[in-house]
């Protein structure tokens, strides 16, 4: 444990090395550095222009915001890794008490509401989880694993930042062909309305709908145009053609990134010796005259993108509007493109220390000590739901339903719970259960791991198996 604790702080100490570092002035230039463990966009600044050179994995970010995640972070950074994130009481009355306490905010509170929305299974959950620092949205490969929006909560010194964790975006009459609950289409509008930034997630590695943004994403950004969106391009780890990404990022932001437009050229070997890999973005002044963009931060407000109506409320779309939505592949109004993998710790860090940086001044929403709002048995079972989507045919897991029949805390700090599932058929039970209990007893076993390191104290999970009558 030593070792590996010892590993962790050497790993770190190299992050802040690698990220703090500049490289040889160049006349009339700033070099940003590049954050992430894969590399990323490097950015040089010439007079007119921006140049970006790929070597695959980072964001690209205003002068603003680069600036100032360099300057004084370097004590952040080490101050996070001694931070340990909050936990959830398996008690649910502190957990009420929690929720509904004053806010133990200081003098200078900062806050910002993140709403992140995207296709099914485009990551939102996984992202949501590791900027919380601990899993408390359930996840799975299949779709439609988070059925209603929740909130997680990550507090740090003067700052609070709350994740609306919300449903994949489908269309009407997806949720009619397969019943869905009216929840998947409601909710996720609801929390952008609520949001001070949009994260737009995309799995860059989903080959046939990676360059286009889903068209209720569209609809969402559309209708709400005053409320700040980056975009995140998800999972480039399992992405090949790294180079891919330039492309994928010119045509999801329709060339322009914070009110000025990017294009991608052939790289020449001649250029800097930094970027000698595969092509090269470069970002010139939009063509309307827009001055120096504003950027999402602490020091300059969050407002509406330039351009466009200011407002303080949801815009109906027009049956034009909509029809000319479905035909789009992009969105030209995004603040930031940020490309990392969900799974990866330190590419995550760059962007939860944007989404810090971007705080504003204002109250807390929640006490210091809430981690997310839903109940205990709300996680409970949706991380039972999560292990039934990972192990059962693709139909099975959907139609189960469950039952808390015991919650007990003992003396001894241990959390006593009793699960019933109840199937539709016989063959289903019989899936469920496995030969001699062996998938049954692998969800359990897994579930009340996860609840544990959720909950910080032992947990016994019981789970029996019943049919439907």
């Amino acid at each position: 444990m030593a070792l590996r604790f010892s590993s962790l702080i050497f790993r770190n100490f190299l992050r802040c090395s690698v990220k703090f570092h500049k490289a040889a002035p160049v006349e009339n230039a700033s070099w940003f550095p590049n954050t992430g463990s894969g590399g990323g966009f490097g950015r040089l600044r010439t007079s007119g222009q921006i140049y970006l050179h790929f070597t695959p994995v980072c964001f690209i970010a205003s002068e603003a915001v680069s600036e100032m995640l360099v300057q004084g972070k370097t004590v952040e950074t080490h101050d996070s890794l001694c931070h340990r994130p909050a936990s959830v009481p398996p008690n649910n009355v502190e957990q009420m008490s929690l929720l509904v306490n004053h806010p133990d905010q200081p003098e200078n509170a900062k806050i910002l509401k993140v709403a992140i929305i995207g296709a099914p299974n485009a990551g939102k959950s996984t992202l949501s989880n590791q900027i919380l620092g601990r899993k408390v949205f359930a996840v799975s490969k299949k779709v439609h694993t988070t059925r209603s929006s929740a909130e997680g909560v990550l507090t740090e010194d003067n700052t609070q930042i709350v994740l609306l964790d919300t449903p994949g975006l489908i269309t009407p009459s997806k949720a009619k062909r397969y019943q869905l609950e009216k929840t998947l289409l409601v909710d996720p509008f609801d929390s952008v309305q609520e949001a001070d930034l949009v994260v737009v997630l995309i799995d860059v590695s989903e080959k046939w709908s990676c360059d286009k943004l889903n068209t209720e994403v569209l609809k969402c950004l559309a209708q709400n145009p005053c409320i700040p969106a980056v975009l995140v391009l998800n999972k480039v780890d399992l992405l090949r053609a790294k180079n891919k990404l330039l492309d994928v990022a010119t045509v999801l932001t329709e060339g322009m990134v914070n009110g000025r437009r990017m294009r991608v050229r052939s790289w020449s070997r001649s250029g800097p010796e930094t970027g000698s890999r595969n092509s090269k973005v470069t970002a010139d002044r939009a063509e309307t005259g827009a001055q120096e963009p504003t950027v999402l931060s602490s020091q300059t407000p969050a407002g509406p993108p330039r351009g466009l109506p200011d407002g303080s409320g949801p815009q109906e779309l027009s049956k034009e509007e909509l029809r000319q939505l479905e035909s789009r592949r992009g969105w030209p109004h995004f603040r930031d493109v940020f490309m990392l993998s969900a799974l990866d710790v330190e590419d995550v860090e760059a962007l939860k220390r944007y989404l810090v940086v971007g705080a504003k001044p204002g109250s807390w929403q929640y006490h210091s000590g809430v981690l997310t709002d839903q109940s205990p048995q709300d996680i409970c079972t949706n991380v039972v739901r999560e292990k039934l989507l990972e192990y059962l045919p693709q139909e099975v897991p959907y139609s189960v339903t469950q039952v808390i029949e015991l919650w007990q805390e003992k003396e001894n700090g241990q959390l006593d719970i009793l699960l019933k599932l109840y199937m539709q058929k016989d063959s289903h039970m019989k899936m469920v259960i496995g030969l001699g209990g062996e998938i049954v007893g692998r969800i359990a076993r897994e579930a009340g791991e996860d609840l544990a390191n959720v909950f910080l104290c032992d947990v016994r999970l019981k789970i029996s198996v019943h049919l439907k009558k």
